[in-house]
């Protein structure tokens, strides 16, 4: 199969439609431009998951359901709903695709920026 995307979108497209995005951001409670942020990166994510089990990104749509069964906990779990401004400071710190070991010190900076706000 010749892939007319990035193999990450084959996962998020098939993943988004059981996404909970929460109806305010979790530091500001804004509720204006909203975005889903996903603690595990999708992208270091899938391609750890190729990597690890040696497959073909071709061939993506084979193996799409699997690694969604075997990554509901990062997919849904370790999420958080972020305004869009939140969202981008968040990514000027750790990059646009943080690493997968970073995730418990972004969620550990929505829970600083939270009390920053006095959301606690």
């Amino acid at each position: 199969m010749d892939l007319k995307r990035d193999v990450v979108k084959y996962i998020r497209d098939k993943a988004k439609n059981a996404y909970e995005k929460g109806t305010e951001c979790e530091i500001c409670r804004s509720k204006v431009k909203l975005d889903f942020h996903h603690y595990y990166t999708l992208s270091p994510l899938v391609h750890t998951y190729i990597a690890k089990n040696q497959l073909d990104p071709k061939n993506i749509l084979s193996f799409r359901d699997e690694f969604i069964d075997k990554h509901r906990e990062e997919l849904y779990k370790h999420t958080v709903t972020l305004c869009h401004e939140h969202h981008l400071q968040l990514h000027s710190i750790y990059g646009r695709n943080p690493g997968l070991g970073t995730a418990n010190k972004q969620k550990n900076w929505v829970k600083i920026q939270r009390e920053k706000h006095g959301m606690v």
